[in-house]
């Protein structure tokens, strides 16, 4: 058996096509099953949903043997003990600084000074305003960053923008993009060495799809 960890949402919808490029479909739609193991038409291929955040987790100890997770939590998870062979180029966005629209960021980045920042992204954040000389004291918080800034917790946070309208309506502006952020396929180690001969086959599907869409962009 091949299991396989997604999360719902984008990811999930954006990793169909590819997962269809490889001879499978998923029997049944996330939004509307409560079953948290969903079959497939391969009958030693199923998908299991989990939380973002735990897909590089349950790949790492061998709960699935293949996930699709972003890059972003593949940076914060450390990436301990995973193959990662692939960049699916889905879920694409950008890791971003933003700040109050009133707030003067350029005197509050200047080397020696300290800042304030809520974010989910601590290690992201934390290497990337230490590659600046900027102190930050970090506020870790799961959800509803943008609060943080309108409420006086925090000067700055560190998000996934997509559109930047959450921010736009917020009265948050952009100031400076971290990375830019897209989906990779992890596998564990253990799994593709014992299961190479059903594996290989998924990965390869997965990348001629990949190569296949670039070229017709």
């Amino acid at each position: 058996m091949i299991t396989l960890a997604l999360s719902k949402g984008r990811i999930f919808d954006e990793t169909l096509p590819l997962l269809a490029a490889a001879g499978i479909e998923v029997l049944e739609d996330p939004e509307t099953s409560r079953k948290l193991i969903l079959p497939t038409n391969q009958p030693d291929v199923r998908v299991v949903l989990v939380r973002a955040t735990d897909v590089p987790t349950y790949v790492e100890h061998g709960g699935a043997d293949l996930g699709v997770t972003g890059k972003d939590t593949l940076i914060e998870h450390g990436g301990q003990g995973l193959y990662q062979p692939l960049d699916l180029q889905i879920a694409k966005c950008r890791m971003s600084v933003a700040v109050p629209a009133d707030f003067d960021y350029a005197s509050a980045v200047k080397q020696g000074s300290r800042l304030k920042v809520a974010t989910k992204y601590t290690t992201i954040a934390r290497d990337f305003f230490a590659s600046k000389g900027v102190h930050v004291d970090l506020i870790k918080l799961y959800g509803s960053m943008e609060l943080a800034p309108l409420t006086g917790l925090a000067d700055a946070i560190v998000d996934l923008v997509s559109t930047g309208k959450t921010l736009q309506a917020n009265n948050l502006v952009e100031v400076e993009r971290i990375m830019d952020i897209s989906s990779r396929l992890v596998v564990n180690q253990a799994a593709l060495k014992l299961k190479q001969a059903a594996i290989r086959p998924i990965l390869d599907a997965f990348s001629q799809a990949i190569a296949a869409r670039a070229v017709s962009q």
